[in-house]
């Protein structure tokens, strides 16, 4: 993730190009490993938008430039028909001297991860008004077939006249029945918030999304992922196999984490009993326990949860390090179209405590799952100071400038 300029800097790029013959490109507001986005004017409209451009690889050939720009334009206007309040609107598709651009609402407000930087993390009820936004706005896009694939803070906007929660750059989402950009062997995604499942190799779906919800609400309560670690090979281990010790401030909604947060996608909370159990917890200030779904494998270690999906239940843990570890080598190694990133806007990290008291209480020894560990007791390292960098991995996505005060925009295809 790249952003452009830092806070107050005052650095973002002008332009004074005309788009399709209506949009003019004002400033730039962030860029990405393959993607640009501008705060423009809408002339026909008058109104300010977003457009975010896709310039085309100089070192592509003609063939696999036009094969890009279409994969582009197919995956964003199957992106265009999602419709709902929680994700961010896609206006336009144009092209421009055979360059795909895609006009977008424009948001005022920054990222989730902008805001647990500057203020620290939100408590319990914020988290779950958070969760129940974004638990909406991807049933909507999975029910058209949509998978995010890269779900974290720096990915949520906060509207800031409203408080509107607003799902934003699918650059790297997985359409149904459509090829993407992405399908070229090169792993997508920010790691701290990605599901076991893909880290292994597994076939994915929408559980996978709501792992990584998961992830964001543990930040959101916290400031850090609960998988944050020094290399992308501790990352992954922790993704796959380390125990999970939530943190203490997720107490008051413990069971909707910890459902989240299964590794195994079969037994993993879904969307509707994960917002059913926020929904109470905001009206009764209590968080009903997770129904648990089958029965744990041990193929997992000492872990929450059994193995991917697809896979058998017996499948040694060693053969699932191997295959999450090899991602690990891949984004090292930056091959294919994967670029590596340290940002630290990326992961929403910030310090400070702040949580409310638990209303479920501890687990006991008794009803705890396998290898789930209680959350971790508060004191000086339950809130640390936010990290120098931490490890995304991505492909197209797009972070805001930092430097834009008036508001940000965001890419949503």
């Amino acid at each position: 993730m790249v952003t452009e300029g830092e806070p107050g800097s005052g650095s973002a790029r002008h332009d004074d190009r005309v788009i399709a013959g209506r949009y003019r490109l004002e400033a730039r507001l962030g860029r990405g490993g393959m993607s640009v986005v501008w705060r423009a004017t809408d002339q026909l409209l008058g109104r300010g938008v977003a457009v975010k451009e896709l310039p085309l690889d100089e070192a592509l050939t003609a063939a696999e430039a036009r094969r890009q720009r279409d994969l582009t334009l197919r995956e964003a206007r199957a992106l265009a028909q999602l419709s709902h309040p929680h994700i961010i609107v896609v206006h336009d598709v144009v092209e421009d001297d055979e360059r795909p651009y895609i006009v977008l609402e424009l948001i005022d407000g920054g990222s989730l991860a902008d805001r647990v930087a500057a203020r620290g993390p939100v408590d319990a009820v914020e988290a779950a008004r958070i969760g129940i936004a974004l638990l909406g706005a991807l049933r909507a896009a999975h029910a058209s077939g949509v998978l995010h694939r890269d779900l974290k803070p720096a990915n949520v906007l906060l509207e800031r006249d409203t408080d509107r929660v607003v799902l934003t750059d699918f650059g790297v989402a997985q359409v149904a029945g459509a090829p993407t950009l992405t399908e070229s062997g090169s792993f997508v995604g920010s790691p701290e918030y990605t599901a076991p499942e893909r880290m292994s190799g597994a076939r994915t779906g929408p559980e996978s999304d709501l792992w990584s919800l998961g992830a964001l609400l543990c930040t959101l309560l916290s400031g850090e992922s609960p998988f944050r670690r020094d290399s992308i090979g501790g990352i992954v281990h922790a993704v796959v196999a380390d125990d999970i010790r939530p943190p203490v401030q997720a107490g008051p909604i413990l069971p909707v984490v910890r459902g989240l947060l299964e590794r195994d996608p079969a037994r993993r909370l879904d969307a509707d009993r994960a917002e059913g159990m926020l929904r109470s917890f905001l009206e009764t200030g209590r968080t009903p326990q997770s129904p648990q779904l089958g029965h744990p494998s041990r193929g997992w270690g000492r872990v929450s949860g059994g193995p991917a999906a697809g896979r058998s239940p017996g499948r040694p843990l060693r053969s699932v390090l191997v295959a999450a570890l090899a991602v690990a080598a891949l984004m090292g190694a930056g091959a294919f179209a994967a670029l590596l990133f340290l940002d630290r806007d990326g992961d929403g990290s910030g310090g400070g405590g702040g949580g409310t008291p638990s209303s479920t209480g501890p687990l006991t020894p008794a009803s705890r799952p396998p290898g789930l560990h209680p959350p971790r007791t508060a004191g000086p390292s339950a809130s640390p100071a936010p990290s120098p960098t931490t490890s995304s991995a991505v492909v197209t996505s797009v972070t805001p400038s930092r430097s834009v005060g008036s508001g940000t925009s965001l890419s949503g295809a």
